[in-house]
């Protein structure tokens, strides 16, 4: 079983931890690769995804503009070189 003691880091506004190589390898872990971080009471849980691409129709459901700061705009205003 690989181990490791590391140190959290400041990364940007967030926290970052470096997985060592041995530890990446045995988790089967790759750079690059989607993961879900959960907490279970005081362990972090990073678990590996399925590298399937989520569909618009999937990406709009899950959507919430108050959580994401999104805004939205007016179709009824031409902006630029849209046609309709």
């Amino acid at each position: 079983m690989a181990e490791a003691v590391l140190d959290i880091k400041q990364w940007g506004n967030n926290l970052g931890v470096r997985l060592p190589a041995a530890v990446a390898r045995e988790a089967h872990l790759h750079a690059d690769q989607r993961v879900r971080v959960t907490v279970d009471g005081n362990r972090v849980i990073i678990t590996p995804l399925d590298n399937l691409q989520m569909t618009l129709e999937q990406r709009l459901a899950v959507y919430d503009s108050r959580r994401h700061g999104g805004e939205e705009m007016s179709t009824m205003q031409q902006l630029g070189a849209e046609r309709w």
